[in-house]
């Protein structure tokens, strides 16, 4: 199935957190946090502005975002689980050096 978001919402698969600590320490699955880092996977065209003209969005498919903990609302599509959220709710970009 092909899912295009509305507006200025992005389609955003979140990216696996590390399995060890820095130290080596394995985390359990019970208290590790949602990774807070995803991929862009889907764009919608743009919001509206107070004259009417479709104002694109800042991010692209394919960009590295971080998002709030609490941002989004999870999908699943196809079988894999998604989140859908607002332009304005995410935090970044991650830019590779």
């Amino acid at each position: 199935m092909k899912f295009r978001p509305l507006h200025d919402r992005v389609v955003v698969r979140r990216i696996t957190a590390e399995e060890k600590s820095k130290g080596g320490i394995i985390i359990p699955d019970t208290v590790k946090e949602k990774p807070m880092e995803g991929e862009i996977l889907a764009t919608g065209p743009g919001a509206r502005n107070e004259q009417g003209v479709v104002v694109a969005l800042s991010v692209n498919p394919g960009d590295r975002v971080l998002f709030g903990k609490w941002s989004g609302t999870e999908v699943k599509i196809d079988g894999e689980d998604l989140m859908i959220m607002k332009e304005s709710d995410l935090l970044g970009v991650i830019v590779s050096a």
